[in-house]
C-alpha cells in the first residue's frame, strides 16, 4: 500500500477532537474471556429486540436484555469479506482493495500486520476461530495444496486453533478445514479447486456435475447468477471442485458441527483467558437449516436459518454457564452486513425490492433503507450487542459505533499499546462499548461499492466511483439527514450544497489518508 498522509481525529477537519474517558483497564489476573458471535447477512431487524415479529430469537433477545443493545452500530462495509477484514485488522478494507473473494483467493490479511487475535495473544490469551473464513488462503504465488498443508491462513494471522469453512457455503471447496488440514480427506480421492471445470478434471478424483451443463443436477433447489459451477449435495456452487468426497460437509449439519467445535474450544480453555471468534455461516445462502428447524417460521428457509442461528447462540451461552465462565466473559453479537433475500438460490424467499415488498411482511433491515451490497443504512447498520455481567449495565445505546473500533477498544481495555501504523482506522470506543458514555464517534466511514460519511445524523454518499463493478446499480451523489429522514428518502444534495461539499472534501481526505485514528 502506498504511503499516504495520516489524518488525526484532532486535525483540521472540523469534526471535533472526540472525548477522553477514564480507563476501564482490567488487572491481568481478572482479564475477561471474549467471544464474538458473528452472523452472516443478519439484518438489524432480524432479531426480536430490534422489532422482528416473525422470527423467534429468544437467545439473542436474552443476550440483549442482559447486555447493551446498540441501535446505531455498524459493520465497516455492506459486504462480507471487507467487513471481516476490518473487524480483524482495524483497517478499512478499501485501503487494501478488498472485495468479496472467489474460492481460490489467497490470504487477504497480510501476515505481518496486527490483528485482533494477535492483540489478544500479546495480552496472554489463547485464540480460536470457528466458522466461515472467506478471507482467502494461500500466498498467492503457489497453488494451494488442498491435500497437504493448507496455508497461510488463520493460524498465520494470530489464531492458535481454527475450524473453518475455508471460503463460504456457496463456494467450493465444500469441506471443513482444521488448522492446516482438510478434515476426513481420503488421500486416494485428492481434492482440487479451481475457477473452471477444466482446471479440476484430474483423473482419479471424484467428479461432480457442472451446473451450467447439467442444471437438472441441482436437486436441492435451483440457483442463479453464477451459483452453477460444481453441483455438490444437489446445490450449485461458485467455482469448481473435484475429489474430497469423504470430506464433504452435509449442508443441514454445518450449524451443529460449528456449535460442537465452539463448545469444545470453550471447555478446553476454561482455565485460561481466551478469545473465540465464532463466525456463523447463518443466514448466508444456500440456506439449508436442519430439519428440526424447518417450518419454525412462515418465512421459508431464511427465517428458519435465523432460528437455527439463535439456537447456536443459546448453546454457546449455555456452554459458558456450564463451565462457570459466564460472569467473566464478554460476549459480542453482531453481523457482517445487512440482509439479503434470494441471493443466487431459489429457496422460496422473496427477492428484496423495497421495504414495502420485503419478505412476506418481515423486513430484515427494520426501518433502514437497503441491505447487503448497498451503501444505505440497511447495508451496514446491523445488530450489535455486548454483554459483560457486573461491568456493563443492561440497556439500549444510540451511540454511533463501528466494528472496526473493537481492536483499539480491546487494546485500551487490556493495556496493549498500538504502534504507529497498526490498526490505522480503529479508534477506541471503550467508553461507549461499556456503557460509560452515550456518545460514540462524531464521524464514521461506511463502505459498499461506494463510500459514505456519517457525521452525526448527517450522511453523505459519494457518486458512483471506479470501485463499482459492472452491473451494480448506479447511486447518485446523496446527502441525508437521518434525524428527520431515517429511511433515506429525501436527498438534500441540491438544497444543502455547502454541507454536501464540505462532507465530500472530508471523505476524500480520509480515503486518501493513511488512516483516521
Amino acid at each position: 500500500m502506498r504511503r499516504r498522509k495520516r489524518i488525526l481525529l484532532s486535525g483540521t477537519l472540523g469534526l471535533g477532537a472526540g472525548l477522553v474517558f477514564a480507563s476501564t483497564q482490567v488487572p491481568e489476573a481478572n482479564r475477561p474471556n471474549v467471544v464474538i458471535i458473528y452472523g452472516d447477512d443478519v439484518g438489524f431487524g432480524d432479531i426480536g429486540v430490534n422489532g422482528s415479529k416473525m422470527i423467534p430469537t429468544p437467545n439473542i433477545d436474552r443476550l440483549a436484555l442482559e447486555g447493551l443493545n446498540f441501535t446505531d452500530a455498524h459493520c465497516s462495509a455492506a459486504t462480507c469479506t471487507p467487513s471481516r477484514f476490518s473487524l480483524l485488522t482495524g483497517v478499512h478494507a478499501f485501503r487494501y482493495g478488498a472485495r468479496v473473494l472467489p474460492p481460490d483467493a489467497p490470504l487477504l490479511i497480510p501476515t505481518d500486520i496486527l490483528t485482533l487475535p494477535k492483540l489478544f495473544k500479546k495480552a496472554g490469551y489463547s485464540t480460536g476461530v470457528v466458522g466461515k473464513w472467506h478471507l482467502g488462503i494461500g500466498d498467492g504465488e503457489n497453488k494451494v495444496d488442498w491435500n497437504g498443508d493448507v496455508k497461510p491462513g488463520p493460524l498465520e494471522v494470530g489464531f492458535d486453533d481454527s475450524f473453518l469453512l475455508p471460503s463460504t457455503n456457496d463456494r467450493v471447496p465444500c469441506v471443513f478445514l482444521r488448522n492446516h488440514r482438510v478434515v476426513n480427506l481420503d488421500p486416494n480421492d485428492p481434492l482440487y479447486v479451481g475457477k473452471t471445470l477444466k482446471s479440476v478434471l484430474v483423473a482419479g478424483s471424484t467428479q461432480y456435475p457442472d451446473g451450467k451443463k447439467n442444471p437438472e443436477a441441482m436437486t436441492f433447489y435451483r440457483s442463479t447468477h453464477d451459483h452453477n459451477g460444481s453441483v455438490i449435495n444437489g446445490i450449485g456452487r461458485i467455482g469448481y471442485q473435484s475429489g474430497g468426497k469423504s470430506a464433504l460437509w452435509k449442508e443441514e449439519d454445518i450449524t451443529d458441527e460449528f456449535v460442537k467445535e465452539a463448545e469444545a474450544y470453550i471447555a478446553r480453555h476454561r482455565n485460561e483467558p481466551f478469545f473465540l471468534y465464532y463466525a456463523s455461516h447463518n443466514i448466508h445462502v444456500p440456506r439449508a437449516p436442519h430439519p428440526r428447524f424447518q417450518g419454525k417460521t412462515d418465512l421459508g428457509y431464511r427465517g428458519d436459518a435465523m432460528v437455527a442461528f439463535d439456537w447456536a447462540v443459546g448453546k454457546i451461552l449455555k456452554t459458558l454457564e456450564e463451565n462457570g465462565l459466564a460472569e467473566n466473559t464478554i460476549v459480542i453479537f453482531s453481523s457482517d452486513n445487512g440482509p439479503v433475500y434470494d441471493d443466487g438460490y431459489e429457496d422460496g424467499t422473496t427477492v428484496y425490492c423495497s421495504m414495502e415488498e420485503a419478505d412476506r411482511g418481515h423486513d430484515g433491515s427494520g426501518i433502514w433503507r437497503g441491505g447487503k451490497y448497498q451503501i444505505y443504512e440497511g447495508g451496514t447498520r446491523v445488530p450489535f450487542i455486548i454483554r459483560w455481567p457486573g461491568v456493563i449495565d443492561p440497556g439500549v445505546s444510540d451511540a454511533m459505533v463501528n466494528q472496526t473500533d473493537l481492536l483499539a477498544s480491546f487494546a485500551e481495555l487490556l493495556d496493549v499499546e498500538l504502534e504507529d501504523g497498526e490498526a490505522v482506522d480503529s479508534r477506541s470506543s471503550l467508553a461507549a462499548f461499556t456503557g460509560q458514555s452515550t456518545v460514540g464517534h462524531e464521524f464514521m466511514i461506511e463502505e459498499s461499492f461506494a463510500l459514505a460519511l456519517r457525521q452525526g445524523n448527517w450522511k453523505y454518499i459519494e457518486p458512483a466511483s471506479p470501485r463499482w463493478p459492472k452491473g451494480r446499480p448506479d447511486v447518485p451523489e446523496s446527502l441525508y439527514n437521518l434525524e428527520d429522514d431515517p429511511s433515506e428518502q429525501n436527498n438534500l444534495i441540491l438544497s444543502c450544497p455547502e454541507k454536501a461539499q464540505a462532507m465530500a472534501r472530508v471523505l476524500k481526505e480520509m480515503e486518501l489518508s493513511d488512516g483516521i485514528r
